[in-house]
């Protein structure tokens, strides 16, 4: 598959508006974003509920690794000595 694809099924993962129109018509969104006849053919096969499985769990992983990062949470393993990150 092109790199237009493989950036279209990345931002099914991260972008919510995106991802709710591709699940409500998945030709179209994917016709929208420029791909070809076989890459539209191969993103309406996308498994829907791995999709949103995946999809949470990047975003669970995005905002544990913000929290990790917040400078009072930073300070505290300072203080406490932690070497976990």
């Amino acid at each position: 598959m092109s790199p237009a694809f493989e950036a279209f099924v990345a931002r099914l993962y991260v972008d919510e508006t995106l991802r709710r129109a591709f699940l409500l018509d998945a030709a179209a969104t994917a016709t929208r974003a420029g791909l070809t006849p076989d890459e539209i053919r191969a993103a309406g096969a996308i498994d829907r509920t791995g999709l949103e499985l995946a999809a949470r769990v990047f975003e669970h992983k995005r905002r544990r690794g913000a929290r990790a990062n917040h400078p009072v949470v930073k300070l505290w393993r300072r203080l406490i000595g932690s070497g976990t990150r």
